[in-house]
């Protein structure tokens, strides 16, 4: 940690017994307020003296104009003190919530994180877990007496849950010294706050580089699979794609990389898990994700592939109309630059959510075996030439009608020339200039700004 972590530059505040302390200092070179929540009396318990030492610690970071970064290892809020440990740290709440948006914040939890406190771990941009390290709101005994279910601290809330299933931990790493790298990594990519523009870097990776990898993993039959993840790191900077969120919702990819030097985010439908569909786990996902770009000023890129949402009762029946209004209202709400690529399938509702045109994207393009349109031809025609198809008695001749009427839906309707022509497709290119034809559009629309209606704020589908 030595290496990462400097000496404090300014001490904060500094809680008694030890359980609390906070200071300015550098991360990796980078100015942050950094504190810290373990030890003491009482494992790291959250009382009042803890409560405002994190409070004034992420103030004076907002203030500053730098990053928050917390360490955390509590075991929940002290009940010594009785309710003033809670509102404790509901002040620490309503810190990060009035510095969200303003200063990354980014919280590393390195042992038991649980009871109310454990909440906070919501309010972070981004949370970094240790392997054992876990986190919840009601711990094993409260859940054995409500449910009869008799789990331990890692089964309930240890990392790997909060990796696979939760999506709470955006990384997942060894041990705290890999946590201080991970998050000097995901910083790296970051401005120190919402007035300043990401960090350029040089780049040694040429914007006129052809992406031949890229053009051959994309298979041209609609249901074959590949991994996009082997297109997005194509396609940007060498060795800077970080990808976050990897193990929740699989079927969308999200992460940092840069493109000519310059930081952007990246949202990508991934045909290898569920054939690339959205469902609502994809949408939290996506929406989260492309908010957090916006609020910090990182152009977005969105690669899509995707035949639609998933169906199902359940799905429906735990709202995936709200949820798939969150991902609709995050991208519609964006000011920063939006690019997309249409690398294979974009059909209905999934098409219009990932960044179409007509949504706010600023640039489009497509690829030549591209497919934009309600739905692919097969199930177009079976529901438009119905009555004709079952009028043909010939099996053979059925099958030869329908072939041919598929053809011509997809001549007409489908193409991305079709698209082009109408304004929903600025650009149809040679899959191998991805690269030069994004990094042209991110220069193009380098001085872009926004232009935000007077109000509070929105009333989004949360």
């Amino acid at each position: 940690m030595t290496t990462l972590l400097g000496n404090p530059l300014m001490p904060v505040a500094a809680g008694r017994e030890g359980a609390a302390r906070a200071e300015l200092r550098e991360l990796d070179g980078r100015l942050v307020g950094w504190f810290r929540v373990e030890g003491g009396k009482r494992r790291g318990a959250i009382g009042t003296t803890e409560g405002d030492t994190v409070e004034r610690l992420v103030r004076s970071a907002c203030d500053a104009g730098v990053p928050v970064v917390g360490v955390l290892a509590t075991s929940g809020a002290d009940l010594t003190e009785g309710v003033a440990s809670l509102h404790a740290w509901g002040r620490i709440a309503r810190a990060l919530a009035e510095s969200s948006g303003q200063v990354p914040i980014v919280l590393c939890v390195v042992g038991p994180c649980v009871s109310g406190p454990s909440l906070l771990l919501g309010l972070a941009d981004a949370v970094v877990m240790t392997q054992d390290a876990f986190a919840y709101v009601s711990g094993p005994s409260a859940v054995a007496a409500m449910t009869g279910q008799v789990l331990d601290h890692a089964e309930l809330g240890g990392a790997h849950g909060h990796r696979f299933r939760s999506g709470v931990a955006t990384l997942v790493v060894d041990d705290e010294d890999a946590a201080t790298w991970a998050v000097a990594d995901l910083l790296s990519y970051l401005p120190s706050n919402n007035c300043d523009t990401p960090p350029a870097y040089t780049s040694t990776d040429a914007t006129e580089r052809l992406c031949t990898t890229a053009a051959d993993l994309v298979p041209a039959t609609p249901t074959a699979s590949y991994d996009v993840r082997r297109v997005i790191a194509d396609v940007v900077d060498g060795d800077s794609f970080l990808e976050l969120r990897a193990s929740w919702a699989r079927n969308l990819v999200t992460g940092l990389a840069r493109l000519g030097g310059q930081p952007v985010g990246v949202i990508a439908n991934q045909p290898q898990e569920l054939a690339g569909t959205l469902d609502i786990s994809a949408s939290q996902k996506g929406a989260h994700f492309v908010q957090w770009c916006d609020a910090f000023n990182l152009p977005l890129v969105t690669f899509v592939d995707t035949p639609g949402f998933q169906p199902g009762k359940d799905l429906e029946w735990r709202g995936i109309i709200r949820h798939g209004a969150q991902l609709v209202h995050a991208y519609a709400a964006a000011t920063v630059p939006r690019l997309g690529v249409v690398l294979r399938k974009a059909y209905g509702g999934a098409y219009i959510v990932m960044d179409c045109k007509t949504l706010g994207n600023d640039y489009c393009c497509a690829w030549p075996g591209a497919e934009i349109a309600v739905m692919g031809a097969p199930g177009a025609v079976a529901i438009l030439e119905r009555k004709r198809l079952d009028a043909v008695d010939d099996v053979d001749e059925r099958v030869r009608l329908r072939a041919e009427l598929e053809e011509e839906y997809e001549q007409r309707h489908c193409t991305p020339h079709a698209a082009a022509e109408r304004g929903f497709v600025d650009e149809v290119i040679d899959p191998r200039e991805t690269r030069r034809a994004l990094c042209g559009a991110l220069r193009a629309l380098a001085n872009k700004r926004e232009h935000l209606p007077r109000r509070r704020h929105t009333n989004g589908p949360l």
